[in-house]
């Protein structure tokens, strides 16, 4: 049999049929459904009456809109209390499992999905929500799409898909002190652009993601979209399959060898081809921070921001646009930049490793004053497990608020918002105009430990430099 890649073993074994108009039919293994884009699609069910074709197949959450600093229902915000109202309804309807707020299972879809042993090695996951790749640090391949998709979903267990490339993405070496997975995927983006990754999917490898942590995957193939890329996935390995084992929808131990050895055959055949392979060095990746209104636009903390007339004709006016509504000065230095809002948390940078190693390094200090500080963890398991090392007590400490679970400042569906031109150190996924709430609000995109440093000295800060010990 031919040398195949990871993406090429699992689309092989989902696909249904190949149709007309050249797409495939793709079964899809495990659908994960929010409050957002899920009520329309169930209204379309209705409307036709259908049943949802594999509700075992399907899970909810709750977690854009859910407010973060409110226990009790009905919450304030009307249309918050209407939403999670109507997700109830319809899971209960449709038999569809949901981890609501009294389950104590509770939060960001990409954070409770692996957590709860639902993401797992060669599968096909579909969300409608942007950041799906998430689960492709698992081996799996996961495609974020839209409501009428949701809809297929539903009904049918099956969506229309074109075929992508694979680019394979090799980091190896070592990374600095100071340098996390953010920064690696920041310096990705950076490298290849915005749009490098239009028609492909991910496959990343090389000794730095041989040596990353599953949460760690996580947060690179989380991002994978803010490149272009449709997927982003990491082979499974050991560490994939230390951490499933024993989740509450893992393969018990009656099956758990079969499913390994299952889950092994996925990965990427060493004689495999690639569209494309790219090489990068860890060594060369620095705590990068973005300066513009895009992933791509980034630098490295002690670099000097672009001048429009130094940079390719093409990119000027992005680069001019982006200057001017994060009130930047061409050519100087992004470190020193103050900083208004400082955020922890989203499906990128919210699971425990992120909490402890910001806790770790945060000891002795405090936030600034003028500085609104905020860590909401990405799930209640992550929460309760971060209250019982004490980690909540660190961060209150230091002058941080401490948060329930849900997705927070990332977008801005819920109250927690920008106030005018605020700047946010986030340790979030996009810093779009208006992301955060606010149409002239401002993102900077980080690390947890940079944002952590930024709160701590109140402006764009080397961590390295303001955490020494």
């Amino acid at each position: 049999m031919k040398a195949r890649n990871l993406f090429e073993k699992v689309w092989d074994d989902h696909a249904v049929r190949e149709l007309a108009n050249g797409q495939t039919q793709l079964f899809i293994a495990t659908h994960l459904i929010h409050e957002v884009t899920s009520p329309q699609a169930f209204g379309m069910l209705r409307e036709r009456n259908l049943p949802v074709r594999y509700p075992e197949r399907t899970f909810a959450t709750v977690d854009h809109i859910v407010p973060t600093d409110e226990a009790s229902e009905p919450y304030s915000d009307p249309l918050a209390d209407a939403m999670i109202k109507e997700l109830r309804r319809n899971c209960e309807d449709f038999d569809v499992t949901f981890f609501d707020v009294d389950t104590g299972k509770q939060g960001i879809i990409h954070v409770v999905g692996p957590e709860q042993g639902l993401t797992q090695p060669g599968m096909t996951i579909a969300c409608g929500d942007s950041h799906t790749s998430t689960h492709g640090a698992f081996g799996a391949v996961a495609f974020g799409i839209g409501t009428s998709q949701v809809r297929d979903l539903l009904a049918t267990q099956t969506m229309a898909l074109n075929k992508l490339k694979v680019r394979r993405i090799n980091v190896d070496g070592q990374l600095g002190p100071g340098v996390y997975a953010k920064d690696v995927v920041l310096h990705i983006i950076r490298t290849l652009g915005v749009n490098g990754g239009t028609g492909y999917a991910y496959e990343y490898g090389g000794e730095v993601f041989d040596n990353f942590s599953m949460e760690e995957r996580m947060t690179v193939c989380n991002m994978s979209i803010e490149g272009g890329a449709r997927v982003g996935y990491v082979n499974p390995d050991e560490t994939t399959f230390d951490y499933v084992k024993g989740r509450h929808y893992a393969p018990g131990y009656d099956l758990w060898d079969q499913a390994v050895q299952r889950w092994k055959s996925y990965a990427s055949d060493p004689d495999c081809s690639y569209h494309d392979i790219v090489f990068l060095q860890g060594e060369d990746v620095p705590p990068t921070v973005t300066w513009g209104i895009n992933p791509g636009q980034a630098v490295g903390i002690n670099e000097t921001l672009p001048v429009p007339g130094e940079v390719v004709e093409g990119e000027r006016a992005g680069v001019e646009e982006a200057l001017e509504h994060m009130q930047l000065d061409a050519g100087a230095p992004l470190k020193g930049t103050k900083v208004d809002v400082a955020f922890i948390g989203s499906c990128t940078n919210s699971r425990i490793s992120d909490l402890e190693e910001v806790a770790k390094r945060i000891k002795g200090h405090k936030v600034r004053e003028d500085v609104k500080a905020i860590v909401v963890p990405g799930s209640q398991v992550v929460s309760l497990v971060a209250e019982e090392k004490g980690l909540h007590e660190v961060f209150i400490e230091a002058g941080f608020e401490w948060r329930a679970a849900g997705c927070s400042m990332c977008l801005a569906m819920n109250p927690d918002k920008l106030v005018d031109d605020q700047l946010c150190a986030s340790s979030s996924n996009r810093n779009f105009k208006g992301r955060q709430g606010s149409p002239t609000g401002r993102t900077m995109l980080m690390s947890p430990v940079m944002v952590a440093a930024a709160a701590i000295t109140g402006e764009v800060s080397d961590a390295r430099e303001v955490f020494t010990s």
